[in-house]
């Protein structure tokens, strides 16, 4: 049976690579500076999870989710960021987003708790 996939979309390297080490035993994991190069991968492959960093260059992580959620009805798509603030964790709400996670020490912990527990709206 294949590893679930999981994109991560994360303009730091280096962030990105150490969400990478966390979850490669678990995961067939890829990973995206920008959203568009999340964008041109996507043509040949569905991901069951991305993780997509809410403040990219170019296209951001919420313009990223806008423009996937209607195509990748099956991938669970979880909001990443580093801003902890309420009135942006609500504008994720209304655009659909159900999982956000903010980039803190607990960062891995949470979101292996939201891989676990499925769709619940998660700010750790």
């Amino acid at each position: 049976m294949a590893a679930t996939s999981l994109y991560i979309v994360e303009d730091d390297e280096i962030y990105a690579q150490f969400l990478k080490a966390n979850f490669k035993n678990e995961y067939n994991v890829l990973t995206f500076v920008t959203a568009e190069d999340c964008l041109e991968a996507l043509k040949e492959v569905t991901p069951e999870v991305m993780i997509l960093d809410y403040n990219l260059p170019g296209m951001s992580g919420i313009d990223l989710y806008d423009e996937l959620k209607s195509k990748f009805t099956n991938t669970k798509f979880i909001m990443l960021s580093s801003i902890d603030d309420g009135t942006q964790v609500l504008a994720f709400i209304k655009k659909g987003v159900n999982d956000y996670v903010v980039k803190d020490d607990n960062v891995i912990t949470s979101l292996k708790m939201v891989l676990k527990e499925g769709d619940r709206f998660s700010v750790n």
